[in-house]
């Protein structure tokens, strides 16, 4: 595979945007397809569950059931290796070390005027779906990125679901993990059906208020359609990472970075954005010949990656980099500069920002604490990284003495007339009244 830096100012409007794009194009198509797999568990339920993982998945879960059994947990604490072990203890400490200062934020009591006193209070949402995607690998990190702000909230009910191994049995690590978070209800299923059953529920998995975790292209496709009966949250699909780097950078080591992101499948976007041109030519170099050493699959999705919707764009300048980086509004970034700390001052769309040529992408998706599940498909310009909120939801607490009635009544009545809500101003204008009764 030849990888070959292209000139950002020579390239068309069409290949520009298909950049811009990633895999919404792909996402577009499949929600056609995903539609009568969706409606299958809507009227269906477990019976479909168990039909779809045998035809579109060719595992047989029938002897196992849906749910996953006490015993099985049990199983995979005592069989999972200790280093592996070790290091989720290790990662899931630092996760849960981040987000419990998320969870130890409230808002102070305010008086708005003397007399009328508001404030917030926060509660759990009740029910929350985790989807922990597992088709191009295990993902325990998963499991816990999403399970650990999930318990700090004290959800009642978490239901995870994640896509079975061939012979049934979900991966021990993930249930090692999910026990570690207190979590007890997953369940062996996943893709477009995982996505129906925790919105429209089953005889085995409950129906949720919201679901939250990244997964396929057919995940996200499923997310649309069921987005009108559940809270969907953080729009995570197919993963995506740009690098910005200035001939400061070492290309060994950006060309080891730019291939983290691009080996989770061939739907994954990974990009180099520079306006050195020796960087760019040594990095590819470096790629090419890099990739020999990949086991497959994921040599193919890295071939896939860089020949689709990856690649090394050269830019005039600084300038021009950090308008491409803010246009794309990447899920994860990496700034490798002389001086990443003062190019960090100029983004303004990205979902995690890593500063120097240490903070790797690994790092940040394992364990350096905050959340790895990120906004894709450029929605880090109104989405943050998953946290404790997104599984609380906030009401307002409003308290009026006679004090602040009477500072407020004047001004409410005078406004809800301009607008012509006769009850609002009469609930004021006459609440003195006596009816007599």
């Amino acid at each position: 595979m030849r990888l070959e830096p292209k000139r950002w100012r020579t390239l068309s409007r069409e290949e520009r945007d298909r950049i811009m794009a990633r895999s919404r194009i792909d996402i577009d198509a499949i929600v056609r397809k995903a539609k009568p797999l969706v409606e299958a568990v809507r009227r269906e339920g477990d019976s479909a569950l168990l039909r779809l993982t045998l035809e579109l998945d060719g595992i047989d879960i029938a002897h196992r059931g849906i749910a996953v059994q006490p015993e099985e947990f049990e199983v995979a604490s005592r069989t999972l290796d200790e280093p592996v072990r070790d290091a989720l203890d290790f990662a899931i400490e630092n996760v849960s070390r981040f987000h419990r200062a998320q969870a130890e934020e409230s808002m102070k009591s305010v008086e708005v005027r003397p007399g009328v006193i508001a404030s917030e209070r926060f509660t759990p949402i009740e029910k929350v779906g985790l989807y922990v995607p597992s088709g191009r690998g295990s993902f325990p990190s998963m499991l816990y990125m999403l399970a650990v702000p999930a318990s700090l909230a004290r959800v009642p009910l978490i239901a995870v679901t994640t896509p079975p191994g061939p012979d049934g049995a979900v991966d021990p690590a993930v249930l090692y993990a999910a026990r570690r978070c207190g979590v007890e209800h997953v369940y062996r299923v996943g893709g477009a059906q995982a996505v129906a059953a925790l919105a429209y529920g089953t005889a085995s998995v409950p129906a949720v208020h919201k679901i939250v975790g990244p997964g396929s292209a057919w995940v996200a496709a499923a997310k649309r359609i069921v987005g009108d009966i559940v809270d969907t949250g953080v729009p995570a699909g197919p993963s995506e990472a740009i690098i910005l780097a200035d001939g400061s950078a070492d290309p060994w080591r950006v060309a080891l970075d730019l291939m983290i992101e691009a080996e989770h499948g061939s739907d994954s976007a990974a990009l180099l954005v520079t306006d050195s041109e020796e960087l760019a030519h040594a990095t590819a170099v470096h790629v090419e010949r890099l990739l020999a050493d990949v086991p497959e699959p994921r040599r193919t999705f890295l071939r896939e990656v860089f020949s689709g919707y990856g690649g090394i764009i050269l830019t005039s300048g600084e300038a021009e980099s950090l308008e491409i980086v803010n246009e794309y509004g990447p899920e994860h970034l990496m700034i490798n500069c002389a001086d990443s700390r003062a190019v960090a001052a100029g983004i303004t769309n990205a979902a995690e920002i890593l500063i120097g040529p240490h903070s790797a992408f690994s790092l940040a998706n394992y364990a350096a604490g905050p959340n790895a599940v990120l906004p894709t498909g450029g929605w880090s310009r109104t989405y943050g990284p998953v946290s404790v909120r997104d599984f609380m939801r906030a009401s307002s607490i409003v308290e009026i003495t006679p004090r602040g009635y009477e500072l407020m009544r004047d001004h409410v009545i005078a406004l809800a007339d301009y607008e012509g809500f006769y009850t609002h101003a009469a609930a004021l204008r006459r609440r003195d009244e006596r009816t007599g009764e």
